[in-house]
């Protein structure tokens, strides 16, 4: 017997072009700051990696031995961590967003 998998009604309406499959999470990661507060102008080899990003669409979970399903521990517009490696690159409207299961997630940041 198949059940019917419920989506969030959060997952797709913020990103309707592309909506993850199962525990994954699409994000658009934060801009590297170029400019220090002291107005210092940072070069691109001395910027980094940036780690913290913005949840655009999640999937609707991942289904578990009994059959039900386990949902995604984030939400669209959270801001997350992110591991410094991983991910997966995808070019939507010519932005760069990434892929991450959600237990690649390191955790979310909250107000």
């Amino acid at each position: 017997m198949v059940l019917p998998v419920k989506t969030t009604p959060t997952a797709g309406q913020a990103f309707k072009k592309f909506l993850p499959l199962f525990d994954r999470v699409l994000v658009e990661r934060v801009a590297a700051e170029k400019v220090t507060k002291g107005g210092i102008m940072l070069p691109e080899k001395s910027q980094g990696k940036v780690l913290q990003a913005t949840v655009v669409a999640v999937g609707p979970g991942n289904r578990v031995k009994n059959g039900d399903i386990h949902p995604v521990n984030v939400k669209v517009g959270e801001t997350v961590l992110l591991p410094e490696y991983g991910g997966t690159k995808v070019v939507l409207d010519d932005k760069d967003y990434y892929l991450f299961r959600d237990g690649d997630i390191l955790g979310k940041y909250t107000a």
